[in-house]
């Protein structure tokens, strides 16, 4: 039986050799067993814990991660089609976020140093909490505006 250490893994991927023992609890790798009882990974296995990496850094939680992956399959290597799969369903949430970073940059551009001194014309105050009505959190900066209240 040939394959990768968890060593050898971890070298790879740059993660702790808990980490990926925790990442094979939660079922995102799958490892088979030499004779001696060691587990041997997959050479895929890396793009499974980098693509895990890479959606944590994105904000997906660990659970929205184990949902995305569980259509991947065990009995062999994801395939380009497997992965376009997932990536189909992630694109929303992505250019979702990528809006709100744009829409806090250009607040943040036109609030940092306006020099304008006046609450009453700046584009993130939320003069006496009137978008409370839709939710918590600094909403403007979440891409509600001023004339949605």
């Amino acid at each position: 039986m040939t394959g990768l250490s968890i060593g050898k893994l971890a070298a790879r991927t740059g993660l702790s050799v808990s980490a990926i023992r925790f990442y094979e609890d939660k079922g995102l790798i799958h490892p088979d067993r030499n004779t001696g009882g060691q587990r041997r990974f997959a050479r895929a296995d890396i793009r499974r814990l980098s693509f895990v990496i890479i959606m944590q850094r994105l904000g997906f939680s660990l659970k929205e991660i184990i949902a995305l992956m569980s259509a991947l399959p065990d009995t062999r290597t994801p395939t380009k089609k497997d992965w376009a799969t997932i990536s189909k369903q992630i694109t929303a949430r992505i250019d979702q976020q990528i809006e709100q970073l744009q829409q806090t940059r250009t607040n943040l551009n036109g609030c940092i140093g306006c020099g304008c001194l006046s609450l009453k014309k700046c584009a993130l105050y939320n003069q006496d909490d009137k978008i409370a009505v839709k939710g918590s959190g600094p909403r403007y900066t979440m891409g509600n505006r001023s004339n949605e209240v």
